[in-house]
């Protein structure tokens, strides 16, 4: 019987293929990277074929990694890059720009426009996301306006619109199937997440024709099957996902209340909520955390831009340390008695200021600054910019039982022991971390085998969750308010709060 579950999980950096055991442990791994393209100032591209090329590939060597062949597996799971907007023509494929990334800002003048003329209330009531180029639908618009003769090859119903999930299940299947899954649909502007379904008035507001559109499906179920010519034999795929999203299912945050925070270039929180879609009044968004048997859960989401990248700029920028494993051992070396705060604006703030033109900043600085004092301001950066989060999910959501009580954490940043405990200090709630690291690709496995049956119910893979340590808060309540103040004046410099 066939009993691994081949894992897609394609980046924005690099492509991923993990073969997961029934006992969520893994048989196999690659990894391609694939180049990134900066055509102008804030734009950021992919070429079509790089994502398809390394994804292939690295199904093809976990799976020789594994010693196995397509017979052994029983279900293929995808989980992708947010946002990221492909359209092809539906009869060759061929995709008619490159794949604008959701870090591309080139559609910011439409998202001006749309808000002067008063349409963001409108927006935000159906779709739970704010008018800005990070999201799908206004980067649909600037390839039919920009690409000569896309318009009128849309509007004759020849293109078809799709993010990263959708552009590689029509690739894996041979172009018999244009569909995506309820997550990804939520993050395009064009999604009515109370109704589950395409809207007319969101199409029509970007001029999106409805012809473009893939089918919404559930994120466990049938996605077809691959075309045999690409693995030796047919694998039928049964669960997608948004990354984050994954991550959230991977964590097996099933219950309202519960929170996980994602730690890599940038930093994605999300709490669900439950059956019921919550409305933010703190600038967070209302996303789908996940759908199965035709039943939505909801889930708050924040999003922070700078979280690992500001390690990066230490390495990299200011080159005062060598590795990003060298951060946390030199940040509990610093002075104590130092007040060093770093806000780490680099492309702006996201949730929940959202403030696109706000620049980083360094505040106490003294002739005693170090890499030691640096280090610990990018660290502990991270951690405040989580409990802004974390407040504005608890203000959001006052009566949520357990709110916000435990933080699941993963991604790259977590490996950090010391980073771990202060953002449990600063937080004052306990942080877990899980044994399986891989909780992204394993989300979108878990929403594949649930499928075809390799994987129970949400309720019992919870079981199968694994603790490897908790960060519980140690630091003294009134440090940690003289901390937190200090924080806020920082960014009330920058965004005038």
């Amino acid at each position: 019987m066939s009993s691994l579950i081949l894992a897609i999980d394609q980046g924005t950096t690099s492509s991923r293929a993990l073969l997961f055991r029934p006992d969520t442990s893994i048989a196999g791994l690659a990894q391609a990277e694939f180049p990134q393209h900066f055509p102008a100032s804030g734009w950021v591209e992919h070429e079509p074929e790089d994502l398809w090329r390394t994804t292939l590939e690295t199904c093809r060597a976990a799976m020789k990694q594994a010693g196995v062949t397509a017979r052994d597996i029983a279900a293929i799971g995808i989980t992708n890059q947010r946002e990221t907007t492909l359209v092809w023509d539906k009869r060759t494929g061929e995709a008619v720009h490159r794949a604008i990334v959701w870090q591309d800002r080139r559609s910011a003048g439409i998202c001006a426009r749309l808000k002067e003329a008063g349409h963001e209330p409108a927006v935000t009531a159906k779709t739970g996301l704010i008018l800005d180029p990070y999201f799908s639908g206004t980067k649909i618009a600037w390839i039919l306006d920009n690409v000569p003769g896309a318009r009128a090859r849309a509007e004759a119903g020849e293109l078809a619109f799709g993010t990263v999930d959708s552009y590689l299940l029509w690739r894996l299947t041979g172009g018999r199937l244009h569909v995506t899954d309820a997550t990804n649909a939520s993050r395009t502007l064009l999604f009515d997440i109370h109704r589950g379904a395409w809207d007319e008035e969101m199409m029509a507001l970007l001029g999106v024709p409805a012809s473009m559109l893939p089918e919404v499906r559930d994120s466990s179920g049938d996605f077809g099957e691959t075309d045999p010519e690409l693995f030796g034999a047919a694998i039928p795929i049964r669960g997608v996902a948004g990354d984050q999203q994954a991550a959230t299912v991977g964590q097996a945050c099933f219950r309202p209340g519960m929170v996980k925070s994602t730690y890599g270039t940038g930093c994605f929180a999300l709490l669900n909520t439950g059956t019921q879609p919550v409305v933010s009044k703190n600038k967070l968004l209302t996303t789908i955390a996940y759908q199965l048997d035709g039943k939505r859960t909801y889930a708050l989401e924040g999003s922070i831009f700078v979280a690992g990248a500001a390690v990066q700029w230490l390495r990299d920028g200011l080159g005062v340390i060598d590795s990003a494993a060298e951060t946390g051992a030199l940040a509990e070396r610093a002075d104590p008695a130092q007040d060093v705060y770093l806000v780490p604006a680099f492309v702006g703030l996201g949730a929940p200021y959202w403030e696109p033109d706000a620049r980083g900043a360094l505040f106490g600085l003294t002739r005693g600054t170090g890499p030691a004092e640096l280090a610990r301001a990018a660290l502990e950066s991270v951690c405040y910019q989580t409990a802004d989060l974390l407040a504005a999910m608890r203000a959001d959501w006052p009566d949520g039982e357990g709110s916000a009580t435990v933080l699941r954490v993963d991604g790259g940043m977590v490996a950090s022991d010391w980073t771990m405990q202060r953002l449990a200090d600063l937080l004052a709630a306990p942080v877990d971390r899980p044994e399986v690291k891989e909780t992204t690709a394993l989300g979108a496995a878990y929403l594949a085998g649930l499928a075809c049956g390799l994987y129970p119910e949400p309720e019992h893979f919870a079981d199968h969750w694994r603790l490897e340590r908790r960060f519980a808060p140690a630091m003294e309540p009134t440090l940690r308010e003289r901390r937190l103040a200090g924080w806020r004046k920082a960014v009330s410099c920058l965004v005038g709060k």
